[in-house]
């Protein structure tokens, strides 16, 4: 399996079976620009330009992308995806709106993509995530995750590995609301130098929980 960062909360995971794309995002809403991407499954969190720009995703293998923006369970081409309930806020959504979060299954490994969570997960939200192989985690807020909350969630995870997003990297405006990852790191309590890619199979997953950072394709 093969992971690249894309800005924000998208990612292009692309596996034996097909490629997932998570949360394109409009180049004007979010002031970077987004490289040319193909998938077979695209996953929305929630309706915001910053997370739904479908029309940004060409075909890969299918005649057009699989798009999933509720919860629910799905099987596409040898993928599963579970679309588990949460909110963009810390009061059941009644600010900012409903988040989705991904479970992927693919390639023997368990993805979690946390979408614009910001709040910590109950226990029934965490028995249906389950085991983490994988987990993006939103870190640089300010209506998402961030700081010692962000952390928390991992905490409660326990994945192999924690791959940051949503925090403003190189290139974004001045003007971004977002966090810088350091503000993240230092609380986290690591440096991580950023790569490129993740190349990642089953049997080369840390034994302990282990932060890795992608440079923006």
């Amino acid at each position: 399996m093969q992971i690249t960062y894309h800005g924000q909360s998208c990612f292009r995971i692309k596996g034996k079976r097909g490629t997932v794309v998570t949360d394109p995002f409009d180049e004007k809403t979010v002031g970077i620009p987004l490289s040319r991407l193909a998938a077979d499954i695209v996953t929305i969190s929630h309706a915001h330009p910053g997370h739904n720009a479908i029309a940004k995703v060409k075909a890969d293998q299918r005649e057009k992308p699989f798009v999933i923006d509720f919860a629910g369970e799905y099987e596409v081409g040898g993928v599963s995806v579970f679309g588990i309930k949460s909110y963009h806020d810390q009061v059941q959504g009644i600010e900012k709106g409903k988040n989705i979060i991904f479970k992927i299954v693919m390639d023997g490994l368990v993805l979690c993509h946390l979408g614009d969570l910001a709040h910590q997960l109950n226990e029934e939200q965490l028995k249906a995530i389950g085991m983490v192989d994988i987990l993006f985690l939103p870190v640089g807020g300010p209506s998402s995750l961030m700081g010692e909350d962000a952390v928390k969630v991992a905490q409660a995870i326990s994945p192999s590995i924690v791959i940051p997003m949503h925090y403003a990297g190189p290139g974004y405006p001045s003007d971004t609301m977002l966090k810088p990852l350091d503000n993240f790191l230092q609380i986290y309590g690591a440096n991580s130098e950023a790569i490129d890619k993740l190349q990642i199979e089953r049997d080369r997953l840390p034994e302990e929980m282990e932060l890795v950072v992608l440079q923006r394709s």
